[in-house]
């Protein structure tokens, strides 16, 4: 390994999607110098390079999430209504929607939310103290004894390593990549009923393998009279003949499952087509009627669909040519679903195939029309002081109808259980869940006293993982996580003892509240 330049900061943060923003936002508002590394060129990971519009739960236009996460949202708003031609009508509504999408409240565009994110960060950035570090991937780590010393990034462009130092180090990454690099302790896929009681844990022992399916997100928009269908697919044939012994029908179809009841569903394409289910509307973008005439050509959607879940084999912890042959298919999978739909797929007026559905690359930032990254559901997940268990927020567990109040709460958090079809080709799992608190124990591993956990790799099962991996659950541990960091700096205690020590942690839970972070629930129904 060759090794560059060294830098120095406080507060080192790997990975900058959702949770590695909000550390990086929180740390450096307390005034810690910050160095902030994703491997891609856009931060804000599920929001931006993966192409996933906001998935919230009910109450979110009024509670359940930290003041930071509602001025992003309040920014991409104004975003739209500032720099577009938005209609007086869409204009007067107080929760303007720029894809009026039926699963988000605020859909809206990755490169929208990649201009807010940056727009966020700008002080910190031009004032020197926060440091972003784009297209650098953790390649290596020392350690002393149960502290990291320093991680290695290693620059995508220039094949450069940088060694970081620092107080701190928080793994945000979508995978968990630093858990194995500094020796952390860590479990993947799913758990044994045995093991942790959960009422939908695997019966027999459990496999590490199992886990949720990923998706290559695309954006395409629609031009009636054109043609812009794609080459053919290298592994069209293979995905236009698939069929999962779970699924109704071919993947590459109009039928798929209702995820809560298994119970088989045709979904329609267009909102304007008889069917219960639009999948256009579905993860919306831009809802061209909400604009001036001329403002879009299209509707812009984003395909994060039943039809293009990949779930033939994980991609963590396997050798590299498996995991780059795996993400490949991910990729043509998405990419045989588009030309399935350019030329094969059935339409209501009895014709087949839309030729003027149209990757937009431009939506995405990539040239050949798919996100930047896949849409990683399930990371490494460290162990951890605490780890939340289905029983902790199942409406069946808990006869009162409250979560577990974990007394060391830094956040809420509120969605369904909800398991996408993994990798040992098992059928969703969504079930019913009682709005939870994030408690401090989970983002901190058993072992190692200066990482915390800043993402998706906190304290989890392969059940909970599927309620605390949504966009305003991964901001607030992020957010957690960078001012834990910044709080045992000022007050020179690590972060086990800030959750042991009583005062140390009614300070760090004042300090989050003053911040906008809500740490309980009112009284409110399951989801």
């Amino acid at each position: 390994m060759v090794f560059g330049q060294q830098r120095h900061a406080d507060i080192v943060i790997v990975g900058g999607g959702v949770g590695g923003v909000a550390a990086a936002l929180a740390a450096s508002q307390a005034g810690k110098r910050v160095i902030l590394t994703e491997d891609s060129d856009w931060i804000g990971g599920q929001f931006t390079s993966q192409a996933v519009p906001p998935d919230e739960h009910p109450w979110i236009e009024r509670f359940g999430c930290t003041a930071s996460y509602r001025k992003f949202r309040d920014d991409v708003r104004a975003y739209y209504l500032r720099n577009f031609p938005v209609t007086a009508e869409a204009r007067a509504k107080k929760e303007f929607n720029p894809g009026n999408a039926i699963v988000s409240r605020i859909s809206h565009e990755p490169r929208a939310a990649l201009a807010v994110l940056r727009d966020m960060l700008a002080p910190y950035v031009h004032s020197g103290n926060l440091v972003v570090l784009e297209r650098h991937s953790p390649v290596g780590a020392e350690t002393d004894g149960d502290r990291i010393v320093s991680v290695a990034v290693r620059s995508e462009d220039t094949g450069e390593t940088i060694v970081l130092t620092g107080d701190y180090f928080l793994d945000a990454t979508e995978e968990g990549d630093l858990l194995p690099l500094a020796g952390v302790e860590y479990v993947t896929g799913a758990e044994s009923a045995q093991e942790t009681g959960e009422p939908h844990a695997l019966p027999g022992a459990a496999d590490p393998t199992d886990m949720q399916a990923i998706t290559w997100c695309f954006a395409m928009d629609h031009i009636e009279g054109e043609d812009h269908t794609i080459p053919k697919p290298a592994e069209y044939d293979f995905w236009r003949s698939y069929k999962a012994d779970f699924w109704p029908d071919r993947l590459l179809s109009w039928m798929g499952l209702v995820p809560h009841t298994l119970e088989p569903i045709r979904y329609g394409f267009f909102p304007d087509e008889p069917a219960s289910f639009s999948l256009w509307k579905y993860r919306r973008l831009i809802d061209r009627t909400l604009f001036a005439d001329g403002a879009f050509d299209s509707d812009i959607t984003v395909v994060n669909w039943p039809q293009n879940d990949y779930w033939l084999g994980p991609i963590i912890d396997v050798p590299a040519d498996v995991r780059a042959q795996r993400l490949e298919s991910a990729r043509q999978l998405s990419l045989s679903l588009l030309y399935w739909m350019q030329t094969e797929a059935p339409r209501p007026d009895g014709k087949v195939g839309y030729p003027g559905l149209r990757l937009r690359g431009d939506v995405t930032g990539t040239t050949d029309g798919l996100a930047k990254k896949p849409y990683i559901r399930e990371s490494r997940r460290i162990r951890a002081v605490t780890t939340v268990l289905e029983q902790h927020l199942s409406p069946e567990c808990r006869p009162d109808g409250t979560a577990e109040p974990y007394h060391d709460s830094v956040g809420v958090g509120c969605y369904r259980i909800d398991l996408h079809p993994s990798t040992a080709l098992r059928t969703y799992v969504d079930v019913s869940s009682l709005p939870f608190r994030i408690p401090l124990g989970s983002l901190l591993p058993i072992r190692v006293s200066n990482l915390i956990a800043a993402g998706k790799n906190i304290g989890t099962t392969h059940i909970t993982n599927g309620c605390y991996r949504l966009h305003p659950v991964e901001w607030n541990i992020g957010e957690a996580a960078g001012a834990l960091a910044a709080f045992c700096i000022d007050r020179s205690a690590e972060p086990r003892t800030v959750r042991e020590d009583v005062d140390l942690l009614s300070a760090f839970q004042g300090r989050l509240r003053a911040q906008g972070v809500e740490l309980e629930w009112p009284k409110i129904h399951s989801v």
